[in-house]
């Protein structure tokens, strides 16, 4: 008995907090993370079936997120850091993409007909995801904390 071939491409959008993490959304990059490794799993179980599953990984994008979605520690503990990761906040979107520009890199990647799983989108996604290939994962890490924590 053969199993029938669907085909079609499956987009999902992680951002970079699916391999990357910082400090206070810790709940958010759990569930980033998940998504990175549910897509590459299912990748080799539905390829079976010609279904390509690709994630797609924005960093700063031009929209509401920050403002609509990004819940601030109330705990006066975090407040030095809360802080801190707020100034970093903003100068990271004074970079940010246009939605336009990740949509592109959406397209791309339903479209290029490749074996690959992950598509960055975006200079600042691209340039930490090199920093962290470059000097490796606990490296990267420490670099992260003296930026953020000091």
């Amino acid at each position: 008995m053969s199993l029938p071939r669907c085909g079609g491409v499956f987009i999902s959008t992680t951002s970079m907090g699916g391999f990357l993490g910082f400090p206070l959304h810790s709940i958010y990059h759990a569930a980033k993370f998940g998504l990175e490794g549910w897509s590459e799993s299912m990748l080799f179980e539905l390829g079976l079936h010609n279904i390509h599953i690709k994630t797609v990984a924005p960093g700063a994008t031009s929209t509401d997120f920050l403002n609509r979605s990004l819940e601030k520690s109330l705990h006066p503990s975090y407040s030095v850091l809360e802080n801190k990761l707020t100034l970093s906040n903003d100068s990271m979107m004074n970079l940010a993409v246009p939605a336009e520009q990740v949509a592109e890199v959406v397209y791309e990647a339903a479209t290029d007909g490749k074996d690959q799983v992950r598509y960055l989108a975006g200079d600042d996604t691209k340039s930490l995801y090199a920093r962290r290939l470059e000097i490796g994962s606990e490296a990267f890490r420490k670099e992260i904390r003296k930026q953020i924590i000091g």
